[in-house]
């Protein structure tokens, strides 16, 4: 299929669905992109290590004047477009409890709140929705009157044709029309605020700055201190790193480009984005230290500036997924699916930095074994509903592993820990193998492994294995 015509069919199928005219064109550039033969690979000899960065922990607080003056141009910026189906869920991951009978969306909005009281500052909080998470998140807000704001609560992510992987035409799918569609990727953000309007009303409401991270990272508060750092760099884009360790190594990780393109600028670069013959150094953390924590700071202005000169396109380097139609049938139709991430924005936008925080900043909930961490007594939910590990863990959260079988969907968590979490603030790594359903007031100290099939008793102390 020539390129034009597999342009003229996505574009049809775009604007017979609705999309705005940026989310049109974004996706048109980028299957024009694929037609030319790219596949968004970031080779080694196109990037370098970065070696050092500015550190959080260096950085002065603000005065309180400052901090309000700032936050009162912020906007807290969630993305909450998941229903956490890897998980089990068919409503938005968001509104699953996650500590203390709270759930995600709790936290989150009591944060929110918690900096509006201390400092006066209006700070709103805006979600980007999918269509599925939508009406459900925002009728769990409305329990937070108290968070009303001069800004719409949210704006809808935008969605993009799966494309066949043998012509590059949009798929048609008559057994299950939504499986010919596919989430764009959290790069999609960019997009999403101009197509819905909601970053001109931003700009127009005298908002300056958004703080923009995933809904379920609880870790991803906004800071006073990281705020008042952007506002004085006067950069763009900011990018919150961490330290990567071993438990890091698939994760996407900051780079610097070399060549003549771009010398020296800052690239997100994903596991996806990676060679096969390049997996090894992706992998190496002594090597590239440094992984991403979607934690980003946004100058709205400049923003703006820039996707006015480029009629409201960012384009970001693609990730190309290849993968089946019906992602439960192997057998299906194999497609492509154009992603980007919205971190790669740092090498989008002239003049962004980055910056290394600590790694209580990032704490996101992927996969059962992480509920049971955070539920547990490991992590502590302070009176400004900041979600931190307890002091006696020293930084470091237990590594827990979870036989899949068992364990893998919340409904089966919650079956096997009929009482809650064990106590895992001295544990130090706790694997399960087989189904083992936990009393009341375990403890696990150390490092365990537990074979089922057994029922453990209340109270049971677990140090070694059992």
């Amino acid at each position: 299929m020539t390129e034009p015509e597999a342009l003229l069919a996505a574009e049809k199928k775009l604007r017979a669905d609705g999309a705005g005219e940026v989310a049109v064109q974004t996706f048109l550039k980028q299957l024009a992109r694929v037609h030319r033969g790219e596949r968004g690979e970031l080779t080694e000899a196109q990037i370098e290590p970065v070696t050092s960065l500015p550190d959080a922990e260096d950085i002065d607080e603000p005065s309180p004047e400052r901090a309000t003056a700032l936050l009162d141009e912020t906007v807290v910026i969630k993305l909450n477009g998941g229903l956490g189906t890897s998980m089990g869920l068919d409503g938005p991951k968001s509104l699953l409890p996650v500590k203390d009978g709270l759930t995600f969306l709790d936290v989150i909005a009591r944060q929110v709140l918690h900096l509006r009281e201390k400092t006066g500052a209006r700070l709103p909080l805006v979600l980007m929705n999918s269509f599925a998470t939508r009406e459900d998140s925002l009728a769990a807000l409305d329990a937070y009157p108290e968070l009303a704001q001069d800004v719409p609560r949210d704006f809808l992510q935008n969605k993009v044709p799966k494309l066949r992987a043998d012509d590059l035409l949009p798929i048609d799918w008559p057994a299950d029309p939504a499986l010919e569609w596919a989430p764009p990727g959290h790069g999609d953000v960019y997009a999403a605020l101009t197509t819905s309007g909601m970053l001109a009303k931003l700009i127009d409401a005298g908002y300056h700055y958004a703080f923009v991270s995933n809904a379920d990272n609880l870790g991803a508060a906004v800071s006073k201190r990281l705020l008042s750092w952007f506002a004085g760099t006067g950069a763009p884009f900011a990018m919150e790193v961490a330290d990567r360790t071993a438990a890091d190594r698939k994760g996407g990780h900051l780079a610097r480009r070399v060549g003549p393109l771009r010398a020296g600028g800052l690239v997100l670069r994903e596991l996806a984005q990676t060679p096969d013959a390049d997996v090894d150094a992706f992998q190496d953390v002594d090597r590239y230290r440094y992984f991403n924590t979607n934690n980003l700071w946004i100058d709205l202005r400049a923003l703006a500036t820039t996707l006015d000169g480029t009629g409201g396109v960012l384009e970001l380097p693609l990730i190309v997924n290849a993968k089946t139609v019906d992602p439960k049938d192997d057998d299906s139709t194999p497609v492509l699916q154009l992603e980007t991430a919205m971190g790669s924005a740092i090498d989008a936008l002239p003049g962004a930095v980055a910056i290394r925080v600590p790694r209580i900043r990032f704490g996101p909930v992927k996969a059962t074994s992480d509920l049971l961490a955070v539920r547990s007594d490991a992590y502590v939910l302070g009176q400004n509903s900041r979600l931190v590990l307890d002091k006696r863990r020293l930084g470091l959260p237990p590594v827990l592993e979870l036989d899949s079988e068992y364990y893998k969907l919340v409904e089966s968590l919650d079956a096997h820990f009929p009482e809650g979490s064990p106590s895992l603030v001295d544990c130090a790594r706790l694997r399960i193998d087989g189904s083992v359903t936990f009393g009341a007031d375990v403890v696990v100290r150390g490092d365990v492994v537990v074979h089922g099939p057994q029922d453990l008793p209340a109270g049971t102390v677990l140090d070694g294995t059992a």
